[in-house]
């Protein structure tokens, strides 16, 4: 008994980073009908943010809030995650909508861009791009505006960011002749990210062994829920965005400002992502691989919670956790040894991570041909886009 409750404990922790995963690409996904294959890199810029504010606070004029860096690196992953998914949204996918394969295709070659970013980046290279970033979206105001009202228009702003870029890739390269400048600030290994001294160690409740760690994780997971909950159902913007998704040329109509709605949607969905890149930290290293160990789960949980439905997003995460974790850890054998031999066999043949995850596939896949709009199917009109 005391083996399954352990077994159930860690499978419901693993579940709860997977929801934290899911959350923010159910609100992209579920509520816009985006497919944002970057979305685990989001969440790799907030494991990352996670790990330089560590190194921030260890030593220098700040080391007394080391204790509570990961606090810290929590409103600030989701700011940074944030802010790229919002840039990602005003480049890439708002020139996009409704048109899936594209958006699919666009937002896999900024996921390629991303992991190969942290490998690379150093100080000249951060400050080219954000040079060339800020001429890209600012030069444009200052031309003046009847000349975007043209036909060639397109074509302005296609030299416009030609020319942009050329600038951030001068200031780079100048800046690249200096050696302080041009050290790369990580690389293709993983990194560590230590838990502080609050965060180690576990906690006996009754006969079950939980770790601080993993308890924090569930507990930042609730929290996460509720606030998501609340902004979607209680805010003004929450309200404007649910409108929008249900009838997008109405809700323009009447005065809703889509495009703002579009672009907070983005800024949370990422920003969710980067709070779930906090939790990962906790649980082992990353490294820029780190999006693809988790986007293919992220929307097997949304597809089988059902488009658009927070409550199936939780219920379908905390199912894939925990059936993975039975599976793959092997702790199914230990809890149950009279088990019939042939399903012996069976699960024995499953017991590893990445064959658990290939059953797990292959049950949803059986259980998508039944009910294939998932968990919670939505109900009312779709998106429009």
């Amino acid at each position: 008994m005391n083996l399954f409750l352990d077994t159930l404990f860690n499978g419901l922790a693993i579940g709860s980073v997977l929801v934290l995963a899911a959350l923010g690409l159910a609100v992209v996904f579920g509520l816009m009908g985006v497919i944002n294959m970057a979305h685990g890199e989001l969440m790799m810029l907030g494991a990352y943010t996670t790990f330089v504010v560590q190194n921030l606070l260890k030593t220098g004029p700040l080391e007394g809030l080391f204790p509570i860096y990961i606090l810290i690196s929590i409103p600030l992953a989701f700011l940074v995650s944030g802010l790229a998914g919002l840039l990602l949204e005003a480049t890439v996918i708002r020139r996009l909508y409704g048109r899936p394969l594209e958006t699919l295709l666009a937002t896999w070659g900024v996921s390629l861009i991303l992991q190969q970013f942290v490998r690379s980046v150093s100080t000249a290279f951060a400050l080219g791009l954000l040079l060339s970033v800020a001429l890209g979206l600012f030069v444009h105001r200052f031309l003046p505006s009847h000349w975007w009202q043209q036909r060639w228009a397109p074509l302005l702003n296609f030299v416009n960011w030609l020319l942009a870029s050329a600038i951030g890739i001068g200031l780079a390269a100048s800046l690249g002749s200096v050696r302080v400048l041009d050290q790369a600030w990580f690389s293709a290994r993983n990194i560590d990210v230590t838990a502080p001294q609050w965060l180690r160690g576990s906690i006996d409740i009754g006969s079950v062994n939980m770790p601080v760690a993993r308890l924090f994780i569930i507990g930042l997971t609730i929290i996460a829920l509720v606030s998501v909950n609340w902004f979607l159902q209680k805010s003004v913007w929450g309200i404007r965005i649910r409108a929008v998704t249900q009838n997008r040329s109405m809700s323009n109509c009447l005065g809703i400002p889509t495009e703002t709605v579009d672009a907070l949607t983005f800024l949370v969905g990422s920003g969710l992502a980067g709070v779930a890149g906090v939790a990962v930290t906790l649980l082992g290293s990353v490294g820029p691989n780190l999006g693809g160990n988790y986007i293919v789960d992220c929307f097997m949980v949304v597809v089988l919670g059902g488009v658009g439905k927070l409550l199936g997003t939780v219920l379908a995460a905390l199912g894939i956790g925990v059936l993975s974790y039975v599976l793959g850890s092997g702790s199914l054998l230990l809890v149950w040894p009279t088990m019939p031999a042939a399903l012996n066999e069976l699960i024995t043949f499953f017991a590893t991570t990445s064959m658990a995850k290939v059953l797990v596939f292959a049950l949803i896949v059986v259980f998508l041909q039944f009910r294939p709009a998932g968990l919670f199917p939505p109900r009312g009109r779709m998106v429009e886009v």
